[in-house]
């Protein structure tokens, strides 16, 4: 974060995180900020902060759950808005679209353990099936890698899917609360497409979610193909989710905090992301050859691939292939798209 940058958050969120003097001198706006700031960008151990700032372990504990809390409230509003109208979605499907080659996709969803020390009297809730104790932030991205939803904070023992499914954001896709576009035609003879999501395995397929095709071997070359399309727009929650850890080393060890103040940190982390994100006109937040890249030899990985130094792991739990028929014929009809006008070249020799 440049200089800049920490003075416009400043002004943002000083007002709020200042102190009233009563018998002693108060720490100031700029120093609370700044050392939650280090906190969350290099992953400290609180004691090593604590020393660095001269203030108490049990102060800097409090400082950080106050200003995580105010960085959520305040910079929520401003890059994570809800709910989101017609015309916010078809620029998000634009940006897939010209990007990623995937029409109608209006984001990208995963879940991710979020590793924490183990709660008290948290029993298996948190416990998962890496034999670690986690939380779960569930997030839908754009094409650009900023988040559009969150949920965060979920037991570590449960599916992507189950949690998709019972979340705020789940039911309100189910009950087409969402304002999402109507479906349109993406050929001439075919059906009106649905604006969907996309996501791995471990969703269930519905009509505003896709899913890969189930099954490696046995699959003919139209089916891989879509699996490919698909795999390509869903990179970018993949390397969202790996901008995150990259830049907030916070996540590349257990959070040594309570379940709540651990989910503060993660809301404050993500809101960070986007609102650098936003702003990241010339590309200093995230490197090119940060995230994965298409060069004229095939797929270039981004360098995130190489570290696998993090505490942000995947959810391995499968979704079940149980999906309603209209949802199976709207992914053949984006099958069926993705081999004929929707075609492109490079499809036919990916890696």
């Amino acid at each position: 974060m440049s200089s800049t940058q920490f003075e416009e958050l400043l002004c943002l969120i000083g007002p709020y995180i200042c102190k009233k003097k009563v018998v002693r001198e108060t720490i100031s706006p700029s120093a609370r900020l700044a050392l939650t700031l280090r906190y969350l960008a290099t992953g400290d151990c609180l004691s090593s902060i604590s020393y660095q700032y001269l203030v108490g372990f049990s102060t800097t504990v409090k400082i950080i759950e106050e200003t995580c809390q105010i960085i959520w409230d305040i910079l929520k509003q401003k890059v994570l808005p809800y709910p989101l109208n017609t015309a916010d979605w078809l620029k998000i499907a634009n940006g897939f679209e010209e990007q990623w080659q995937f029409p109608h996709c209006i984001g990208a969803i995963d879940g991710k353990h979020v590793r924490i020390q183990c709660p008290d009297n948290g029993g298996s809730s948190y416990f998962n099936y890496k034999y670690h104790h986690s939380i779960v932030l569930l997030a839908i991205c754009d094409a650009n890698y900023s988040f559009t939803f969150v949920d965060i904070g979920a037991y570590g023992r449960r599916s992507d899917g189950g949690i998709f499914r019972d979340s705020e954001m789940g039911k309100k896709f189910e009950k087409r609360e969402m304002n999402v576009p109507k479906p349109e035609l993406l050929t001439v003879d075919g059906m009106p497409l649905p604006y969907v999501l996309v996501g791995d395995e471990a969703f269930q397929l519905t009509s505003f979610l896709m899913r890969p095709y189930p099954g490696r071997g046995g699959l003919n070359q139209e089916r891989h193909i879509f699996n490919y399309r698909l795999s390509r727009a869903r990179r970018t929650i993949e390397n969202a989710f790996c901008i995150l850890v990259s830049q907030w080393r916070i996540l590349k060890k257990p959070i040594e905090s309570t379940v709540e103040n651990a989910v503060k940190i993660v809301q404050a982390v993500v809101v960070l992301h986007n609102w650098l994100r936003k702003s990241d006109n010339d590309n200093t937040y995230i490197p090119s050859e940060m995230v994965d890249n298409d060069g004229p030899n095939g797929f270039v990985p981004g360098l995130w691939r190489k570290n696998s130094d993090s505490a942000l792991e995947d959810n391995k739990a499968y979704g079940n292939n149980f999906s309603s028929r209209i949802a199976t014929q709207i992914r053949e009809e984006f099958c069926d798209y993705f081999n004929s006008e929707g075609a492109v070249h490079w499809q036919y020799n990916r890696n």
